[in-house]
């Protein structure tokens, strides 16, 4: 399994190449997809899967020009009513690609639609060895669930849990994937850094350092644990 990272700096946005030995899948797709032409002809693996995390706000997704370019089918949130061709997921669903196996769950907070990919490396493990989680968790912050209007606290109140109850149950050792990085609008505080480990995000992100003190309907507010 080979996970390569594709930054635009602009936008600092994190697309993904997730391959095996003959095929892939390209996650969260830039508009310009010629690098991820470029990049798997020289890697000598084929386009299978085209992977979207939510609908996405602050760029135009790539994932049409890349559909008609390789045949590969587009995945998307089925919560997400799609009107272009492609396969839905919820929470529950999975996907093969050759030995790597991902999971999805689905991870409202940052969007009411979102969803993540757990990855598991059957040839190695049983457990999760990654997870594109797109907006919803970053290195060094959570997604804003404030670009809704008039739904902020409810997507406030779904954010808290999908990341309590979802992605901090994943294995410490699970690398973290994000859409974006440092300078992005969909964060307020994102370190530099373009990775991470659950592990490490659970001790140093200063967003999961906070817990439920307050409940009001579907609003969850937070304080730091200090």
């Amino acid at each position: 399994m080979l996970i390569q990272q594709i930054f635009t700096e602009k936008i600092a946005h994190s697309s993904y190449i997730l391959a095996g030995d003959k095929t892939c899948a390209i996650i969260d797709p830039r508009r310009d997809i010629d690098i991820y032409l470029d990049i798997t002809r020289d890697m000598g693996i084929k386009i299978t899967h085209i992977l979207e995390t939510h609908l996405h706000a602050d760029f135009i997704s790539g994932h049409m020009d890349l559909a008609k370019r390789t045949g590969a089918p587009i995945y998307a949130p089925e919560k997400a009513n799609c009107d272009f061709e492609h396969v839905p997921l919820s929470e529950g669903d999975s996907i093969e690609i050759e030995d790597i196996k991902l999971n999805i769950i689905e991870t409202p907070g940052h969007t009411p639609e979102h969803i993540s990919y757990i990855v598991t490396d059957i040839t190695r493990g049983k457990e999760p060895v990654a997870v594109f989680c797109g907006d919803t968790m970053f290195v060094g912050d959570v997604g804003r669930p404030d670009l809704f209007p008039g739904r902020a606290e409810e997507l406030a109140s779904k954010l808290y849990d999908t990341l309590h109850e979802k992605l901090l149950n994943l294995p410490e050792f699970c690398e973290i994937y994000p859409a974006h990085g440092a300078g992005s609008l969909c964060g307020r505080a994102m370190a530099s850094k373009r990775s991470s480990t659950m592990g490490y995000e659970k001790k140093y992100n200063y967003a999961l350092l906070m817990k439920e003190y307050h409940s009001t309907g579907s609003f969850r507010a937070w304080r730091t644990c200090q």
